[in-house]
Order: C-alpha cells, then sequence, then structure tokens
C-alpha cells in the first residue's frame, strides 16, 4: 500500500493525503453549520424582503423639492450601489414646541416652521433577518440611518420596520 517514497499506493504522498481530508472535513463542518435547516441566516436560497421607514427631521423645503426627483432611487454605500430602493418620500411641516409666559401661567404651544420633517420608505432585500443588514447599516426601529443614493443622502431616524415572511 506504502512504497519507499511514501506514497499511498504508489500515486499520492500520505501528507497531501491528510491535507486534503483536512480540507473536506473543515467545509462539511462549515457547510453543515450555515446551511442547516434553523441557522441565524436566510440561506433558503434568498433575502428577505425589508420595508422600514426613515424620518428626516427639520428640512428646508427647496430640499424635498430636489429629492423629489430622484425617488425611487436605489440605495447606495461605499460607492456601490445596494440591492434596495427608496420608493416613496411625504413631507409634513416641522413642528416646534414654544413656551409662553403668561398671566396664567405657562403654556406650551406647537408652532409650525417653514422647515418640514420627511418620511422615506425604504424597500431591501437582507439575508441575515437577525442583523437586517443593508450595505453596512442595520436597520433597527430607534436607530439613527443614513438614506444614501447616487443623488442625495440624509440623515434619520428608522420609524418602522416590517419583514417578508414575520421574521425579527
Amino acid at each position: 500500500m506504502i512504497d519507499e517514497k511514501g506514497r499511498l499506493f504508489g500515486k499520492i504522498n500520505i501528507v497531501d493525503l491528510l491535507v486534503i481530508l483536512v480540507v473536506v472535513i473543515a467545509a462539511a463542518v462549515l457547510g453543515m453549520k450555515f446551511l442547516r435547516p434553523g441557522s441565524s441566516t436566510n440561506t433558503a436560497g434568498g433575502a428577505t424582503a425589508v420595508t422600514y421607514t426613515v424620518v428626516v427631521e427639520n428640512v428646508r423645503p427647496e430640499v424635498y423639492e430636489n429629492v423629489q426627483k430622484y425617488v425611487p432611487s436605489t440605495l447606495m454605500a461605499s460607492g456601490e450601489l445596494l440591492d434596495g430602493q427608496v420608493v416613496a418620500v411625504t413631507a409634513v411641516p416641522h413642528m416646534e414646541n414654544v413656551v409662553l409666559n403668561t398671566e396664567s401661567g405657562t403654556q406650551l404651544v406647537q408652532v409650525e416652521q417653514k422647515n418640514l420633517d420627511l418620511t422615506f420608505t425604504v424597500e431591501c432585500n437582507v439575508l441575515n433577518t437577525i442583523t437586517t443588514e443593508i450595505g453596512t447599516q442595520e436597520v433597527r426601529v430607534g436607530k439613527t440611518h443614513i438614506v444614501k443614493t447616487d443623488k442625495f443622502e440624509l440623515v434619520g431616524v428608522v420609524s418602522d420596520c416590517s419583514w417578508e415572511n414575520g421574521a425579527a
């Protein structure tokens, strides 16, 4: 079986055979870890669709007018387009709380400002429903989020998030 040169059946070196076995076993272990049902990533052959909204407060009206021209628009990060789109943007007047001192005491009054609060609706596909990452950003309700395309970039807070299959 092993000849004088240390080859198995005169064809393969025993050390090479051991290296091949280690690589095959490592590949099998990794395959079982990432491909088995119930793993933390979505490996059922695709991504999970996620829809989320981002509220950007106190934006000048001319910025909103320019952003509207480019919606829908594909998301981008680090100079690359992502598997997601800004599909809609809406605006409401930005309200500021003002305290008025009167003879009968103080009152809190909301005053409409010239600026706007924008709500972006974003649809994307994520591979891992645990981290829900699009590009390098995790999508979580309450988390600061940059809405970035090749035409505009604004910073807001994720206010709502839903997963296609009810994950998360």
